[in-house]
């Protein structure tokens, strides 16, 4: 079915998440397209109701109750739009029953076995192990744990166009001794995508096309120099249509209301991050933290790249943050004393009652405590994955030219990002937005300028997936409904001592006075910012020794877009960052810096 932008005047999407199904109505008005209205209701892919559709149904009733519209026939979508009755588009997202769960394999665990770990993770993959014939394990290591995974869908590459056959067939054997089967069920065949070594395909096919439910595409590693990862990435989304969700209950029918197939949640959420990055001309970071993972977005340089940290949550996974951490980098972050024991008996507590939320004002700085921990340790994991291509020759200088080095470098830089933008519930529904912004700040340790914005009510797996079909739709309800603006960050790098000062900043707002601030090392400060939709122009002037993109002592000007929040100038240096190490210091000066920003009513 042919879909028209300019025939669609209003848009129905569900985004059916592991817990809650939620509903979004969109419509055309004079100003372009805006969000009316928002319901979410318990998603039903489980006993006793085993039908995603019901959740569906359910939180569009409260939309339609909201909206003032029949938005329904009986028991399905109206669409098309008959009168003020029904929409002209429906579209959804999933990641109900676990989402989607892939192993990968390469030849190379740092080739040809990463670039496979990016292509599943960008399609919205959760990537269960990652087999290659140099990961230290034995071949009957190997095909135990493929018995074990019982993954969704394998892609299996390996090798560069034109290179060795029988190292790629090598894997392919391991396969076929493994027989691995599906975790939806044994009563289909396990989809396996190939894309390495076209050469080995003949080869890779005869073995398996018999046994799976086998798929080949053009490799993700046709040189060594390059990646290509779309065709992979689109035949994830094919197969997870295919045969993941028409296994899934009620999948079946909920794929006949809508023209635009199903989508992973995560991969939706990736492509609004890079429908950003794009429109923006911005090096962008998003995150989305939430009950049991933490997934990271980033695009630097043009090049998008996701990981989901799978042990990392505010609910479920809070025990594995505390233990990854560890209990004192928790501590280290709440502003009055707290005995371990107690700190310990909170987070268990919160991980075998999940949906519980904070009802003193202490267990709220313990909970944002635990999700900067969170935040920081999902980075550290994305900076390691996001990386540029290992093992690839490059010209460096007259003295090495074309030496082969390992250039796997991340491609993460916080001098050049440009836009941070935070999801989940610890951020998007933070009792003050600068807890937010402190947050994220506190968790990235951005450097420079860096603007800082919130999803207000999670509505990106949605947008996601509209961008495909009507970009303008879902660019403008993401600037103007979705994003919450909160302001910027200004961090200098370079070491000091307090009683130096760091930098000069001077705010220009139309028709305001200007506001000029000095700064000294260890201060974090908060200037005020028009609102949402207007601007203010900004002159930064750092001390020698301390850096803000530009140079050491060089000055950086720049227009701001207004936000809730402010301007936070966070002089508390970077490379490294350091809390003070005695105990009653530390939370001394993280009582000053709340008080400065505003961030907890009252004292803590």
């Amino acid at each position: 079915m042919e879909i028209r932008p300019e025939s669609i005047h209003s848009i129905l999407a569900t985004d059916c998440g592991s817990t809650t199904t939620k509903a979004i109505l969109i419509e055309q008005r004079a100003e372009g397209y805006r969000l009316v209205a928002r319901g979410e209701a318990p998603t039903t892919v489980e006993a006793p109701f085993e039908d995603v559709t019901r959740g569906v149904l359910n939180a569009v009733r409260e939309v339609e109750e909201l909206a003032g519209r029949r938005l329904l026939d009986g028991e399905r979508i109206l669409t098309p739009r008959r009168g003020d009755a029904g929409v002209d588009l429906y579209l959804s997202t999933s990641s109900a029953g676990g989402g989607l769960q892939m192993a990968v394999t390469g030849l190379v665990l740092q080739m040809t076995g990463e670039s496979a770990q990016r292509a599943a993770l960008g399609a919205g993959a959760i990537v269960m192990d990652v087999i290659a014939l140099n990961d230290g394990r034995r071949p009957h290591e190997k095909i135990r744990r493929l018995r074990q995974l019982r993954p969704d869908m394998i892609l299996l590459s390996g090798g560069t166009d034109g290179g060795e056959v029988r190292r790629v067939a090598e894997l392919a054997e391991m396969l076929v001794a493994a027989d691995p089967k599906a975790r939806l069920g044994a009563g289909y065949q396990l989809p396996v995508i190939y894309a390495g070594n076209q050469d080995a395909t003949p080869v890779v096919s005869g073995l398996l096309a018999q046994r799976t439910a086998f798929t080949a595409v053009p490799n993700l590693r046709p040189e060594l120099e390059r990646e290509n990862l779309k065709p992979a990435r689109d035949a994830i989304h094919e197969l997870f249509m295919e045969h993941v969700m028409a296994h899934a209950p009620g999948y079946k029918k909920l794929m006949t209301w809508s023209p635009v197939p199903i989508m992973p949640t995560p991969g939706a959420v990736g492509l609004i991050i890079e429908e950003v990055a794009r429109r923006a001309r911005l090096s962008v970071v998003g995150v989305d933290i939430g009950g049991a993972t933490t997934d990271v977005f980033s695009v630097f340089r043009g090049v998008f790249n996701r990981t989901v940290s799978a042990n990392l949550g505010m609910s479920y996974s809070v025990s594995n943050v505390m233990a990854e951490t560890g209990i004192e980098n928790i501590l280290r972050w709440v502003p009055f004393a707290v005995e371990e024991t107690d700190l310990r008996n909170r987070i268990k507590n919160k991980m075998i009652r999940p949906t519980t939320v904070p009802q003193q004002l202490e267990d709220l700085v313990i909970e944002q405590a635990i999700a900067r921990e969170a935040l920081r340790l999902a980075f550290e994991q994305h900076k390691a994955l996001a990386v540029g291509l290992k093992g690839v020759q490059s010209q460096r200088t007259i003295s090495d030219v074309m030496a082969q080095t390992e250039t796997g470098a991340s491609l993460v830089d916080l001098a050049e990002l440009g836009l941070l933008v935070g999801s989940g519930g610890v951020l998007s529904h933070a009792p003050r937005r600068v807890q937010a912004a402190l947050m994220m700040v506190d968790a990235f340790l951005p450097e420079g300028l860096t603007q800082l914005a919130v999803d207000s009510i999670f509505m990106m797996p949605q947008l996601g997936v509209l961008s495909q079909v009507h970009e303008a739709a879902a660019a403008q309800v993401f600037e103007r409904d979705c994003l919450v603006r909160l302001g910027a960050v200004l961090a200098p790098v370079g070491p000091g001592n307090a009683r130096q000062h760091c930098l000069t900043a001077e705010l220009h707002a139309p028709g305001e006075p200007s506001l000029m601030r000095r700064v000294r090392f260890g201060e974090l400060v908060l200037l005020p910012l028009p609102p949402p939709g207007a601007a203010a122009r900004l002159t930064a002037t750092p001390e020698r020794g301390f850096d803000l993109g530009h140079g050491r002592g060089r000055p950086l000007e720049a227009e701001l877009p207004g936000g809730v929040v402010g301007l936070i100038v966070d002089c508390r240096g970077r490379q490294p960052f350091a809390l003070p190490a005695d105990p009653d210091e530390r939370r001394g000066r993280l009582r000053a810096w709340n008080h400065a920003l505003g961030v907890y009513p009252g004292e803590v």
